[in-house]
């Protein structure tokens, strides 16, 4: 039995080594999705059954849930082709296998300590672009996919400690940016060597026992808070159901429906009752959904460890042929605003429950678009230019405040690129940054506030593509608290503003030089009854730009 001083010295020297390969990788990739946005993430993963017991804390939860179904498609790969060696690195981006889409990379690193597999090092991390029919690779229109993006299953980029040319080759022949993929690829190996330099240090130090000790405490650890904090939610079933506007390719609503059962210290998510499988990208696998749901519990539950003892007190009901349950070759590309929906119904169910423990439904949508072209420039003619990019919104209030205004989705912890490096990095200019007023929702403690983003074209064309999500259906409050207002994307050619057919998603988006496209995104829910909230609160509100009069005058 480990003593509680060593358990805790051993747990922040864990985490330390994923937080490094975090930093790593984020100084040194050559992509500011990456680089600036934080869309990656490190850990350390069982080497039996390939649960995480270690993440990195700036990493994208997200990925921390996928990457243990990453880690074990890499091992049966290994098994059919000799097993995992030492010095050896896995690297794919099979969506269906290893979770999200074919954008994030997995690389999965074996650790040996005396010919021995201890443990695997992972690293995911969205590469810029990958081929497939649109640049940046959101494609809303993909029905297969191939459509999307190369499909890379796992195969060994490193081979006793020497880089794979002949897969290196490959990849960079799918790709339009291959410097980037060259920068970023060997950020992620940088990333796994210096975590097993760090592992081994450790597991020198203390010994292999006792770290493999203190890494199963951890795990129990989690497991008992999580069902202690179960047992303490009123035992029923909390039934809550939220839309999709559609998936791109019909204009068809979709649905995400949830059952939450909680019976004593068990909890069950079952999703019975989801849209099956769409024509359009907005399915998801099997493992991405599960990765959502732990993602959501840690939002409810934020003082469990995070690891795999998370999800080890939770049923997850998932048929197969759902919408959240998809297989090849079903498209995937835009899995981030089906988990988006995930959250918000494990938040509302929740709220049922304990609505002290959840908050209103934030944004719900990262409106991922991508502006393309070639440079005009004499210096630069003919240069392929593409440049994708996430955008923030409003978060929902909860039982403590206000949401918050302008932040990123709560799958992650990433940033919003910074407009300094959008502008420095390709020809475009942002004519408008700003906080969108009346765009939360109302109630004792209001939703964050979205935002508005306008960006105006610098070269002679190029064409955008746009994968959106809330056009039609508003984040929605808990307690009470009203519903924000929709996502609202235009796009200006000769003039005169358009919006797409589909309302949040379209592709093949033609622009000139001066003209624009804008975003104006969704605040939060809010939290508990509008009548509740102070006469002080309202007043700042107003005095502070967040709620116009006219706003002001309809609450009251």
């Amino acid at each position: 039995m480990l003593d509680p001083v060593t358990l805790a010295v051993l747990k922040g020297r864990l985490e330390q080594i994923a937080d490094e390969m975090d930093a790593t990788l984020y100084r040194s990739a050559f992509n500011p999705i990456i680089a600036e946005a934080h869309d990656a993430c490190h850990g350390l993963y069982d080497a039996e059954s390939g649960a995480t017991l270690v993440q990195g804390k700036s990493g994208l939860p997200v990925f921390v849930g996928a990457m243990s179904f990453a880690v074990q498609a890499a091992a049966r790969a290994a098994a059919e082709r000799g097993g995992m060696v030492d010095g050896d690195v896995w690297l794919f981006n099979d969506p269906y296998d290893g979770g999200t889409h074919a954008n994030d990379f997995k690389l999965v690193r074996p650790v040996f300590r005396d010919g021995k597999l201890f443990c695997f090092l992972a690293s995911a991390a969205h590469w810029h672009d990958i081929g497939g029919a649109v640049p940046g690779n959101y494609n809303p229109s993909a029905t297969e996919c191939w459509q999307e993006a190369v499909q890379i299953p796992p195969v060994r980029i490193v081979r006793g400690g020497t880089l794979d040319a002949d897969v290196l080759a490959i990849l960079k022949a799918n790709t339009r940016l291959p410097d980037s993929l060259w920068g970023d690829l060997n950020g992620q190996l940088a990333a796994l060597e210096l975590g097993a330099g760090r592992l081994d240090g450790l597991l020198g130090e203390y010994g292999d026992s006792t770290v493999k000790d203190a890494l199963e405490t951890l795990r129990l650890r989690a497991l008992r808070l999580m069902r202690d904090h179960i047992e303490r939610l009123p035992d029923g079933e909390y039934a809550f159901a939220d839309t999709l506007d559609n998936d791109g390719v019909r204009d068809e609503t979709l649905t995400i429906a949830l059952k939450l059962r909680v019976a004593g210290d068990k909890l069950t998510l079952d999703f019975s009752e989801t849209s099956p499988s769409c024509a359009g990208p907005v399915n998801i696998s099997r493992a991405t959904a599960i990765a959502a749901c732990y993602v959501a519990l840690k939002h409810v539950f934020p003082d469990v460890p995070a690891n795999a003892g998370v999800l080890d007190a939770v049923d997850v009901v998932l048929p197969d042929g759902l919408l959240i349950s998809a297989a090849r070759p079903r498209p995937v590309g835009g899995y981030t605003e089906t988990i988006l929906r995930m959250i918000d119904v494990i938040f509302c169910a929740v709220a049922q429950a304990a609505p002290e423990r959840a908050p209103a439904q934030a944004y719900g949508t990262i409106n991922a678009l991508s502006i393309a072209g070639y440079r005009s420039d004499e210096a630069r003619k003919g240069q392929r230019w593409v440049m994708f990019s996430f955008f923030g919104g409003g978060h929902g209030g909860h039982s403590d405040g206000d949401g918050l205004s302008h932040g990123n989705a709560p799958i992650s912890t990433a940033t919003i690129p910074p407009l300094e490096i959008l502008e420095a990095a390709y020809p475009v200019r942002f004519t408008q940054w700003a906080l969108r007023p009346d765009s939360a929702g109302d109630g004792q403690h209001r939703g964050g506030l979205g935002a508005i983003y306008e960006i105006e074209l610098l070269e002679d064309s190029a064409e955008a593509f746009i994968f959106g999500e809330r056009g039609r259906s508003a984040p929605k409050g808990i307690a009470g608290g009203t519903s924000a207002v929709p996502n609202v994307f235009k796009y200006e050619n000769e003039g005169q503003w358009h919006t797409p057919p589909m309302t949040s998603k379209m592709l093949g988006i033609r622009l000139k030089r001066g003209e624009r496209v804008r975003l104006e995104t969704p605040g939060g829910g809010g939290y508990g009854s509008p009548q509740a909230r102070s006469a002080q609160a309202r007043e700042r509100d107003q005095k502070m730009g967040y709620v116009s009069q006219a706003e002001q005058e309809q609450a009251a």
